[in-house]
C-alpha cells in the first residue's frame, strides 16, 4: 500500500525559515535508510504558502487565491510517498523522523492512497487502461 505523509507546517516553516545543517542531515540520513528499505517513494519539502496559490470551484466557477494562507495548522510544509506494507509500518518508519523542526512541536500526518481496486465498478476497463497509458508516460519523464 502506498501512503502520504505530510509535515504540517509551523509558523517558522510558513515564514521562510530555513532548517539548519544538522536538521539537514539527519532528514538525509532518515531519507536514506527510506530508500535503501525500498519504501521511500517521494519526498520533498515545500515552499511557504505565501509562494502559492489555491483554485476554489463552485460549479463551474473558479477563483484563484493568492498565498499567504492563514491556518497555519491546516497547512503542509513537506512529504514523503510511501510504499509500506500496512500503516503500522508507516508509522514505525515516521517515529524514527528526526524533529521536522528544531524547536517545539511538530505533527506528521499519514494517510492512505487510493489504489484501483479502491473504486469498485465505477473504474472501468478502459479507465484502467487510460490511467495505466498515463502512469507509463510519467515513468517516461523521469
Amino acid at each position: 500500500m502506498r501512503v502520504m505523509a505530510m509535515v504540517r507546517a509551523t509558523r517558522a516553516s510558513e515564514s521562510g525559515e530555513m532548517p539548519s545543517e544538522k536538521l539537514l542531515a539527519e532528514m538525509g540520513q532518515f531519507n536514506e535508510e527510506l530508500v535503501k528499505a525500498g519504501v521511500m517513494l517521494a519526498g520533498e519539502g515545500l515552499h511557504p504558502s505565501s509562494r502559492g496559490a489555491r483554485i476554489r470551484y463552485d460549479g463551474d466557477k473558479r477563483t484563484v487565491i493568492d498565498g499567504p494562507f492563514t491556518e497555519t495548522k491546516e497547512l503542509i510544509a513537506g512529504f514523503w510517498l510511501l510504499q509500506v506494507g500496512s500503516l503500522e509500518e508507516a508509522v514505525e518508519w515516521l517515529k524514527r523522523c528526526p524533529n521536522p523542526f528544531e524547536e517545539g512541536t511538530s505533527e506528521i500526518e499519514i494517510r492512505r492512497v487510493y489504489e484501483a481496486e479502491d473504486f469498485g465498478e465505477a473504474f472501468t476497463p478502459e479507465l484502467r487502461e487510460q490511467e495505466e497509458q498515463l502512469r507509463a508516460k510519467m515513468c517516461d519523464r523521469r
